[in-house]
């Protein structure tokens, strides 16, 4: 089964980073969620929770706004601050 390969970066240091199965977050156009396989992709990010499904289970972020990159299978979310991710 594909996956993505996802880094959660802040301002200060790396949050998060391991293979998804799927990724979700707020953008300025509304919810977008980051499947195996997605087009490349630069999106701006607004206040709200990052989730990223992976196989120890749902990791939940809130994030004030930043960036998302897609690029074959890659995804980097980079925000000033970033909540630590917490079990779901």
């Amino acid at each position: 089964m594909s996956s993505l390969n996802v880094e959660l970066v802040a301002a200060d240091r790396k949050v998060w980073s391991g293979e998804a199965t799927m990724v979700r977050a707020r953008s300025a156009e509304g919810e977008i969620g980051i499947l195996p396989g997605h087009t490349p992709l630069l999106g701006v990010l607004i206040e709200g929770d990052v989730v990223i499904h992976s196989a120890e289970g749902d990791q939940t972020a809130t994030i004030d706004g930043g960036f998302l990159s897609v690029d074959h299978d890659n995804v980097t979310i980079v925000a000033e601050t970033v909540r630590a991710p917490a079990k779901a």
